[in-house]
C-alpha cells in the first residue's frame, strides 16, 4: 500500500540576500527566530527531503518582510509543484484587492492576516474592520484561503467573518491558541469548539498545541479526538512552524505523529496531507 504524502502548511523561509530582499518587519520589530534561524528555500527543501515531506504551503514571514511577499513567492516558484506561497497584504488599504490580484499573478496561493504574535500583542480590530471586506470578497471570488494568526481574543471576529464570507476557507493558525491545561472536557477552550459549527473554519495543528497537551491535566489522547469529533479530520491540517519552532523538521514531524497516534489511519491521512490539498489544490 502506498504511504500517503505528508504535506506541511506552516513552514517559513528567509532569504540570505538582504539587498534583493530587504527586511521591513511588520510593527517595526524583527522576530528573533528570523535572525537566529534563517532558513532559505533551499534549506527548507533539504529539510523536507530529510524528513520525508512531499510538499508544503510556505507562510510568508510578516515579522521579517512586512507586506513584501517577494521572497516567499520567488522561492516557491523555484520549486513549483512542490511548494506554494501564502502571503500577506494590508487588507485595510483601498488598493488591497488589486495588490492581491498582483501577488496571485506572481504565484500567491493563499493569504494570511497577522494580527500579532512573537513581536506584538494580538489586536483583532482589523479583523472586523469594514475596510477589509473588499479583500475578503476577492478571496471568495478567487477561491483563496485566508489564514488568521490570533488568539482567543480574536475568535468573536473570526466567527463574524466566517458568517459574512461563508465560501472563504478560514484557517486558524495554531488552532487559535486555545487554553487546554484544564484537561477534559476542555471547558477553557469552549470558544474554539464553538467554531466547529462554521464549516468554512479549518485548524492548523502546530508545535504549540503538541507542547500544550503535555501540560497539567491535558493529554494528546483526550484533546485531539475531541477536536476531530467537533471539526472532523478533514478540517485539520498539520503545520511545522519550522524554523520558528526549535528542532529539525524531522523532529517536529515526529512529535506531531506521536501526538496524533491516538487518531485512526484515515484521520491522520487528512491531517498530514489531504486537508492541505483541499486548501491548496496546487499541492494535489
Amino acid at each position: 500500500m502506498t504511504q500517503p504524502q505528508i504535506i506541511d502548511i506552516h513552514p517559513h523561509i528567509i532569504a540570505d540576500d538582504e539587498t534583493r530582499y530587504p527586511p521591513a518587519p511588520l510593527f517595526g520589530k524583527r522576530s528573533e527566530w528570523s535572525k537566529e534561524r534563517p532558513t532559505t528555500v533551499e534549506t527548507l527543501i533539504a529539510a523536507m527531503d530529510a524528513a520525508g515531506l512531499a510538499k508544503a504551503a510556505v507562510v510568508h514571514s510578516s515579522t521579517t518582510y512586512g507586506f513584501d511577499n517577494s521572497y516567499v513567492v520567488d522561492g516557491c516558484n523555484q520549486y513549483a509543484g512542490r511548494l506554494v506561497a501564502v502571503g500577506s497584504v494590508d487588507v485595510l488599504q483601498p488598493d488591497a484587492p488589486q495588490r492581491i490580484r498582483d501577488w496571485v499573478e506572481r504565484g500567491l496561493a493563499g493569504l494570511r492576516l497577522f494580527t500579532g504574535g512573537s513581536t506584538k500583542e494580538f489586536d483583532p480590530s482589523e479583523l472586523d474592520d469594514p475596510r477589509a471586506h473588499p479583500a475578503w470578497e476577492l478571496c471568495a471570488e478567487l477561491g483563496l484561503p485566508m489564514c488568521i494568526q490570533t488568539g482567543p481574543v480574536g475568535l468573536p471576529q473570526v466567527t463574524a467573518l466566517a458568517n459574512r464570507f461563508p465560501t472563504v476557507r478560514i484557517v486558524l493558525d495554531h488552532l487559535g491558541r486555545p487554553e487546554v491545561a484544564d484537561g477534559p472536557p476542555y471547558a477553557a477552550a469552549h470558544s474554539l469548539f464553538e467554531l466547529a459549527a462554521l464549516e468554512n473554519i479549518y485548524l492548523k495543528l502546530t508545535p504549540r498545541i503538541f507542547g500544550d497537551v503535555r501540560k497539567e491535566r491535558a493529554s494528546a489522547e483526550t484533546f485531539f479526538p475531541r477536536v476531530v469529533e467537533a471539526f472532523g479530520a478533514e478540517r485539520l491540517a498539520w503545520g511545522s512552524n519550522f524554523p520558528t519552532s526549535p528542532g529539525t523538521l524531522a523532529e517536529i514531524l515526529a512529535t506531531a505523529q506521536q501526538g496524533l497516534a491516538c487518531l485512526n489511519e484515515t484521520e491522520r491521512a487528512w491531517v498530514f496531507g489531504k486537508t492541505a490539498q483541499t486548501l491548496y489544490p496546487a499541492l494535489s
